[in-house]
């Protein structure tokens, strides 16, 4: 297992629940947006994934869960930066949110393929 004490020290989980706040902002930011609730909603819970399964994940306090949970989580990151593209395609963010967002969840989402190559070579 990891050698944290607690999900909250690592990284990847700090830098999802930033982006939690960010999506949270974003999604009330824009009128448009704030009215769309099925893709609102839907990368409102994509974002929440994220975070929500590396501390699953760390609780189950083996490695080999950890590991699963830290791969659902890095394809909700996948997910996250689709809806993306779709909230700047039709123009519910401006290409400067969704330049800074993107770079976001790319920072989260290595830092989640960090973690699991190292817990895989513990294995």
């Amino acid at each position: 297992m990891a050698k944290f004490s607690s999900f909250e020290e690592i990284i990847s989980w700090q830098k999802a629940r930033e982006l939690n706040v960010i999506i949270y902002k974003v999604t009330n930011s824009n009128d448009l947006f704030s009215k769309d609730f099925g893709l609102r909603d839907q990368i409102r819970r994509a974002s929440i994934s994220i975070s929500s399964n590396i501390a699953e994940g760390f609780e189950r306090q083996t490695t080999k869960e950890f590991i699963r949970f830290l791969y659902i989580a890095k394809a909700s990151a996948g997910e996250v930066r689709s809806q993306l593209y779709l909230a700047n395609d039709i123009k519910y963010i401006s290409n400067n949110e969704f330049k800074e967002l993107k770079l976001k969840i790319n920072e989260v989402s290595k830092l989640i393929s960090g973690l699991l190559k190292y817990l895989q070579s513990t294995l």
